[in-house]
């Protein structure tokens, strides 16, 4: 049976978001989660279609793709599928040969978070491991800690507010109120929030977006981030037990981000406000 890559149309994205959805379930690897999706849909509809790819056979989706700048694609696949020895080497050629439109150029990066036969393939083909992620979960079975700063989950009228804290703790960040409201229009933040962090003078100092795939299933946790004119305080792990907190009211069975394994400050961060650490799984990358 022929494995058919393709890209979805506009149309097609509210298919793909339920397909990653599904795929969510404790005990799972992390991978590609429909708030992933949600959160690029900040470029809009068609940019966020154009980014994806999908495999599929007999027309049912068996893993997705979104490009993620012209280096990157992060991967998904249906859990019965990631020892699939036909899927794995038709994704493997796919991303390594740019005609296919995955991956244009001799330098390329895969993120690919399972531990199945895709990566062992890429691995068999000379790709090598590069940076390492770590992922992490929160159990949400019981409740969670007050944060101990006042939290607002925002909307248009305080989406200034979001703006700033996110421009201010990602340095060179574009994210603006044009593209927090191409992001809430989207299908996947209909089972999202928006939350922000204000100190007792009244400043916003945290914010992140949290995102459900469902109840009784894991959610995420992306983008979090602290005004770097506030980082020092606490912040951070109180920004993060306010994303379980939301996500625990949303019905999510755990909260999960993925932190890189470089950044030393935001894994304390999480480790302090619960979230476990899982084995550190590598980017792959080929250089040519």
């Amino acid at each position: 049976m022929s494995m058919l890559l393709s890209t979805p149309d506009a149309g097609d994205l509210d298919e793909v978001v339920r397909a990653l959805a599904q795929w969510r379930h404790e005990g799972a690897p992390m991978q590609l989660h429909p708030g992933d999706v949600g959160y690029y849909w900040q470029f809009g509809p068609e940019k966020t279609a154009a980014a994806l790819r999908t495999w599929r056979r007999e027309g049912r989706i068996l893993a997705v793709g979104l490009i993620d700048g012209p280096e990157l694609v992060r991967l998904a696949v249906a859990p019965e599928a990631q020892e699939d020895e036909a899927l794995a080497r038709q994704m493997a050629d796919d991303v390594t040969r740019p005609e296919r439109g995955v991956l244009a150029g001799d330098k390329a990066h895969v993120e690919a978070l399972w531990q199945g036969r895709f990566r062992q393939v890429l691995l068999d083909d000379g790709w090598e491991p590069d940076e390492p992620w770590i992922p992490m979960a929160r159990d949400l079975s019981g409740p969670v800690a007050d944060s101990g700063l006042r939290i607002e989950a925002v909307g248009p009228e305080r989406v200034e507010d979001r703006v700033a804290v996110h421009r201010g703790a990602f340095a060179g960040s574009k994210f603006d109120a044009e593209r927090w409201r191409a992001m809430a229009a989207g299908t996947p933040y209909a089972h999202a929030r928006c939350l922000v962090g204000y100190n007792d003078q009244g400043d916003a100092v945290a914010a992140t977006t949290v995102w459900s795939a469902g109840p009784g299933r894991p959610g995420l946790v992306e983008p979090l981030g602290v005004h770097g004119d506030h980082q020092g305080h606490g912040y951070g792990r109180a920004i993060a037990l306010a994303a379980a907190a939301a996500l625990r009211d949303m019905g999510a069975s755990s909260a999960t981000v993925c932190a890189e394994g470089s950044n030393a400050a935001a894994v304390a961060a999480y480790r302090s406000a619960g979230f476990q650490p899982q084995p550190a799984v590598p980017d792959l990358r080929r250089v040519g």
